[in-house]
């Protein structure tokens, strides 16, 4: 359970990484049990303290990872999005109490469900024109995929032919039967990576060679026509010569489920291939078009997990890093131990109040846990086990640059925090001024690559870099000097610096590393002040007033306009900011321009009849349009239900000159 907002960037951080790993680089470090566990703790403590939106949205944006620059990168038909998970009976009723709210069906209501296993593999979708199979893609990033049609025209599952005259997109999963891999298990970790690296491969003939197979398991919502049901459609597969899984069948009600799930996981051991859950979708293809997507899974799909898995070890002893916003994340290092199939070494402690709480000691045999960190982490504590020899943890009150550690006070749960960090005074903690360095450079911000975190560090040790401008005066002739550099690596570097140094503006404010302004943030930010010539206002003495006229942007709050206050309050992140700008080309943020109701705002007040807010909501942000959870002088619509609707809102609408529309016009706006 993730315990604070320090903690939570942390994991959030991981989780990008960890999609990295595993699409793209096809080195998983986490299996995927750990993995969702990971997300799911990120999701529940968004949802549990009510994180503004562009947080939210960056966690439920990460759908696989951008393709490969060794393929052509084609745009998917429709988003093939990654499903939400579940773990437990309480997780499947809220998955159906959410289809019933959405829907505005009775509690009590049980839509079909069509249960298969997941299988542990690599998604793909393929697409049929006039009953030739002509263009196949990996997922990508959900919504480009990499262009693979030649390897994956090499699997025997895969027809080359159909017999159905029109366009058909088919999607699923391929993979290696456990049996076949035994064959080929000395080049690869699992079935999986096999998978994954094979069907990734340049020469199609070197994929011909390995043993991959496809199951379908479903298609996009322009060929629902062909049948009313999940459960029929994978029967007209199998008729075009598709293989599907044979234990996919329909489901009732939670017992039904229940059963079905226990009952698959006592024979996964005996299945000839990995899978790591069971996927559940609404059966009826019409109420799944009327439920829709979120931003990265289906409303009427959900993957019901197996469970993560856990080991024990020794801690040896337990350090301190600190992170770039200064905060200090206690790690044990442990007994080397294997946990599924990864060696494990080190464990997250997340902060004081853990240890504490879990009265962890140096020398504790202790539960470790693959369920959600690069290192993973410790569950409890053997007490049976305790040596006298064993010792308490005192954390540190300082900061190793000398500065006494604080706790931040959160104004939302009168309580302080349980992270410790070292205060926010810019530059002035070395080990903070790294850790933003490597967050400048980094893929997310100026993306410089050649300058990944080794490299930060080895400069900084040689003090050829100090603050971020530092990087646009280096010394290339003495760069390639240096150990493990030459002529070449050192002008590769320039030009790489010189490629970055054209950035657009949200980029520029993700990448000056400040507190609490994540990616979403910076675009909000971005949209506001269009270009570098207004946010560079903020270095003003006089910006209280900007920050002031921050409070009506949706997804921007106090914690972020303080955290602005407080980094624009420091003299050197000041002139960091302006030798930036004197550095870079920094360009005009443009926003997408796509949907009918593009930079319109609406709010809802009182009930819908025939809509749920959510449903109401998912429409308006498909076409491009925001809700905002009160008026400004920025709302277009305020819509207002028969169902208790606000006086107060409705009111302020009016002196705004906000229109006022009601249930029946709400819906001739959306249809027209």
């Amino acid at each position: 359970m993730i315990k604070n907002f320090e903690e939570y960037k942390k994991k959030l951080k991981e989780l990008i990484n960890h999609n990295r790993l595993y699409y793209d680089k096809n080195k998983p470090e986490l299996l995927d049990s750990v993995y969702d566990i990971l997300k799911k703790e990120l999701l529940d403590f968004e949802k549990k303290n009510k994180i503004s939106k562009e947080i939210k949205q960056k966690t439920s944006d990460l759908v696989g990872y951008k393709p490969s620059e060794k393929f052509q990168k084609t745009k998917h038909s429709e988003p093939m999005l990654s499903l939400d998970n579940a773990f437990k009976k309480d997780d499947i009723e809220n998955f159906y109490k959410k289809i019933n709210n959405f829907l505005k069906l009775p509690e009590s209501n049980r839509e079909e469900l069509f249960a298969e296993p997941k299988i542990d593999g690599i998604s793909a979708s393929l697409r049929y024109l006039n009953g030739e199979f002509k263009v196949g893609l990996t997922r990508g990033d959900g919504i480009f995929g990499e262009n693979i049609t030649e390897n994956l025209a090499t699997i025997k599952d895969i027809p080359k032919f159909i017999n159905y005259n029109d366009d058909l997109e088919i999607r699923g999963e391929v993979y290696i039967p456990k049996s076949e891999f035994l064959k080929i298990s000395e080049k690869f970790s699992n079935p999986r990576n096999a998978a994954a690296g094979s069907l990734r491969q340049k020469d199609a003939n070197n994929t011909k060679k390995i043993p991959l197979r496809f199951f379908a398991y479903g298609t996009i919502s322009k060929n629902y026509n062909i049948q009313k049901k999940q459960s029929d459609f994978l029967d007209f597969l199998s008729k075009l010569g598709f293989k599907t899984n044979p234990l996919g069948k329909t489901v009732k009600n939670e017992n039904d489920l229940i059963k079905n799930y226990n009952d698959i996981e006592k024979s996964r051991a005996s299945l000839d291939y990995d899978i790591d859950g069971i996927v559940y979708k609404i059966n009826n293809f019409e109420v799944q078009k009327r439920l829709g997507n979120l931003t990265n899974s289906p409303r009427w799909a959900i993957a019901h997990k197996f469970s993560a898995l856990k080991g024990f070890s020794i801690i040896k002893n337990i350090e301190i890093q600190i992170g770039r916003t200064g905060a200090l994340t206690p790690v044990a290092k442990i007994e080397p131990v294997n946990i599924g199939g990864v060696i494990v070494s080190n464990a997250t402690l997340h902060n004081e109040e853990e240890i504490n709480r879990k009265d962890i000691r140096i020398g504790d045999t202790v539960i470790v846990q693959r369920a959600g960190d690069v290192i993973p982490q410790i569950v409890e504590v053997d007490k049976s086990k305790r040596s006298k020899k064993s010792k308490k943890f005192i954390f540190p009150k300082k900061c190793p640059c000398g500065y006494d550690t604080v706790k931040d006070y959160n104004e939302i749960t009168k309580k302080f925090d349980a992270v410790r960090r070292c205060p926010d005074k810019g530059y002035e903690c070395d080990l903070i001024s790294i850790e933003k360095l490597k967050h400048y450079v980094s893929k997310d911000a100026v993306n410089i690559e050649g300058l990944g975190k080794k490299v930060i560090e080895n400069f900084w040790k040689l003090k050829m870099i100090r603050y971020p401008y530092d990087i646009y005066n280096l010394n290339y002739d003495k760069i390639s000097k240096l150990d493990g550099w030459g002529e070449l690596s050192s002008k590769n570097l320039e030009a790489s610096i010189k490629k970055t140094s054209k950035i657009t503006l949200d980029k520029f404010i993700f990448s000056l590393g400040i507190r609490h302004i994540g990616q979403e943030n910076a675009k909000i930010l971005a949209s506001y002040f269009k270009k570098i010539e207004n946010f560079k206002k903020l270095i003003d003495i006089k910006r209280d007033k900007i920050l002031n006229e921050l409070k009506n942007l949706d997804g921007i709050g106090e914690t972020q306009i303080n955290s602005l206050k407080v980094f624009f309050s420091n003299k050197t992140n000041l002139l960091v900011v302006e030798k930036l700008i004197k550095a870079l080309e920094i360009l005009k943020y443009t926003e997408l321009n796509d949907g009918k109701f593009i930079n319109k705002t609406f709010l809802f007040t009182g009930g819908l009849e025939k809509m749920s807010r959510s449903e109401a909501k998912s429409i308006i942000e498909k076409e491009g349009g925001k809700v905002l959870g009160s008026v400004t002088k920025k709302l277009n619509y305020i819509v207002v239900g028969d169902s208790k609707p606000t006086a107060k809102k409705i009111d302020q609408a009016k002196k705004n000159g906000v229109k006022i529309i009601v249930e029946k016009e709400w819906y001739s706006l959306i249809n027209n």
